[in-house]
């Protein structure tokens, strides 16, 4: 088993990332580890950032925001009614759309290169796109 590497640390040539996942997140299990795995990957990020004020403060609102997604969707798997469950999957979308903002703040100020954000902005995208379909099927559920 060989090993690969990558600006966010090692893995094992045979597991996959969450961007080389086909499945995009159709199970609920599958999208907990993929919002997992998203925050694992912009705590790394963060880590990896230069040690410069403009990076310490967007860093750690990236952290905050890229940690929350997947805590927000364990909160909105356990809602007690579909209202809940799609106010709790609002606040998925919110932090999955303001990750993507921090990761395009961070290339925009020229702090990191596009190459090295690509990955997670693409990610922080499909959850959020993920995350809005859920809702409007939640919703359409709800208004029959």
């Amino acid at each position: 088993m060989g090993l690969i590497k990558s600006e966010f640390g090692t893995r094992n040539a045979e597991s996959k990332s969450m961007f080389e996942e086909k499945s995009k997140g159709r199970n609920p299990q599958d999208l907990k580890q993929r919002t997992k795995r998203f925050a694992l990957d912009v705590i790394r990020f963060v880590e990896s950032l230069p040690r410069v004020e403009t990076c310490r403060i967007l860093g750690r609102q990236l952290l905050r925001s890229g940690t929350s997604v997947g805590a927000n969707y364990r909160a909105a798997k356990r809602a007690k009614s579909s209202a809940d469950f799609i106010s709790k999957m609002g606040n998925v979308e919110e932090e999955s759309d303001e990750s993507a903002y921090w990761l395009e703040l961070l290339v925009d100020s020229g702090k990191v290169k596009q190459a090295q954000a690509d990955c997670l902005i693409r990610e922080a995208n499909e959850l959020l796109a993920i995350t809005v379909a859920s809702i409007n099927t939640a919703r359409r559920k709800t208004s029959r």
